[in-house]
């Protein structure tokens, strides 16, 4: 039997290749799209990755886009990603549609505007394919809420796909999308990536920039990726120089895309660190067992490992500054109803309230100070570090629960073992990338490795990434659900 174009279409395909399937009119925007969407009808009622669908206007911008490659000259006229779709997290604004932060307290009127980080996707020829789920205010790093319900992670529905950017990882690693935009102010790129067997990048503070600085700068927009093409492709279209905002450095001389195909130098230093940087925390044998893999490919590679520690400053110093900024997470959001905001929302509200401007001033001091102290021992003594993405494995959804309904906020130190390695990464502001390099034999879960590299050395981690990509490649898994 003969198949139609959009029965052909492999969703798994990475989105820098759809695009060149676009532009060679292999493949039409609007048989692209449908192909999505009737992905996201089949699989997203069991995944829930989704909280806004607007399937006319996706296919009426699908449709733009396949008049725009029909009237181009040349293919090189059209954008890099021109007709390739993109969700979008909804802690963002996209014009015309609603922006809930996750909330059940948000209002619910269109967006007049796009963001900053929208318009760059779509400028760089992104077709916005709906809104994707995430923890109320990208506080957690799961997605289980009474205004968005329940996230759940297509390699065992039973555990979480990690967040905040929950449904960005779902929706790539179920193959619902190419790609998906997502955000990191402690790992919440990072976290999905590793839970879902995905490529996620958190860059530089200020590389990729948006309306504000967030949250003092610990947080990050980005994509989460199958491939490591893909998310140095998706860096080159958001690092971009913003003249309006004095945070934005000048935009990159060089193309990380191109700078990611190239062979790292030889002789790197590698440093590792699989112990947590809170104490009582344990890490599983199966994470740790990750960065080892990683390390003798490195190694093979003609690396070299250093037992140099990271010079990290007392936990409980670092951990209470960084609180300190990241109760204010959702400073400037626009509720309907703030008592209907949930409750460890509601207690990081009032925690930030019951500090004063000079003592938080201090603060912000303090993880300055303390991102100086980390970055310059790092640049002593490594060239990378490699860390488990996460302390844990995939926890059970329903896992975050345990002592809530006394203590709100137990549900941010029950989800610890998920950020206690990213998140030292959003205070000293270093580009880091989890890469999915292992998959644990008992479960068959995917389990991320984290490599973090000196500040505005993206181009060398992705070399270095795409290094382990050919080394310890991860193309071929898919997950049970899809």
């Amino acid at each position: 039997m003969t198949r139609s174009p959009m029965e052909s279409i492999d969703l798994f395909t990475p989105a820098v290749e759809l695009a060149a399937a676009i532009r060679r009119k292999e493949v039409s925007p609007v048989e692209v799209a449908d192909a999505c969407l009737r992905r996201m009808d089949e699989l997203d009622p069991r995944l829930n990755a989704f909280c806004h669908r607007a399937d006319d206007d996706v296919r009426k911008a699908a449709a733009e886009a396949a008049d725009a490659v029909v009237r181009a000259a040349s293919p090189a006229d059209l954008p890099p990603f021109h007709g390739v779709p993109l969700p979008v997290k909804d802690l963002v604004d996209v014009a015309g549609w609603p922006t809930t932060y996750g909330s059940a307290g948000a209002r619910k009127e269109p967006a007049a505007a796009s963001d900053r980080i929208v318009r760059r996707f779509v400028d760089a020829g992104f077709v916005p394919l709906g809104k994707t789920t995430t923890s109320e205010f990208g506080a957690l790093p799961f997605t289980e809420s009474e205004a968005l319900g329940v996230s759940r992670n297509p390699w065992d529905p039973d555990r979480t796909p990690g967040g905040s950017s929950s449904g960005a990882g779902v929706a790539v690693a179920a193959g619902m999308a190419p790609l998906a935009h997502a955000e990191d102010g402690g790992g919440s790129i990072r976290i999905p990536a590793s839970c879902t067997g995905l490529v996620g990048l958190k860059s530089t503070r200020g590389l990729i920039g948006g309306e504000t600085v967030l949250v003092e700068g610990l947080a990050v927009g980005g994509v989460v990726t199958r491939t490591v093409a893909d998310t140095a492709a998706a860096v080159d279209v958001l690092a971009r120089h913003d003249p309006g905002a004095w945070w934005s450095p000048p935009s990159p001389r060089g193309s990380f895309a191109a700078a990611s195909q190239a062979d790292p130098p030889t002789g790197l230093r590698v440093g590792a660190l699989t112990t947590s940087p809170v104490d009582g925390i344990d890490v599983d044998p199966a994470c740790v067992t990750a960065v080892e893999v990683t390390l003798r490919a490195l190694e093979a590679a003609g690396h070299h490992l250093v037992d140099t520690p990271l010079p990290l400053p007392p936990a409980e110093e670092l951990v209470a500054a960084f609180t300190t900024i990241w109760n204010i997470g959702a400073a400037g959001v626009d509720l309907a109803d703030p008592e209907r905001i949930e409750p460890h929302n509601r207690a990081l509200r009032e925690a930030a309230r019951s500090v004063d401007s000079w003592a938080y001033a201090q603060a912000v001091q303090r993880t300055q100070r303390f991102s100086r102290q980390i970055v310059e021992g790092f640049v002593a003594g490594f060239d990378l570090l490699v860390t488990p993405t996460m302390a844990c494995l995939p926890p059970r959804v329903g896992a975050w629960r345990a002592g809530t309904e006394d203590h709100p906020l137990s549900a941010l130190l029950n989800s610890y073992p998920m950020g206690v390695f990213t998140s030292v990464f959003n205070v000293t502001g270093q580009p880091a990338v989890s890469l999915p390099l292992h998959q644990d034999a008992a479960t068959g879960l995917p389990v991320g490795v984290q490599i973090v590299a000196a500040p505005w050395r993206e181009d060398l981690l992705l070399q270095v990434a795409r290094t382990l990509e050919l080394a310890l490649p991860w193309d071929g898994r898919r997950p049970p659900v899809g």
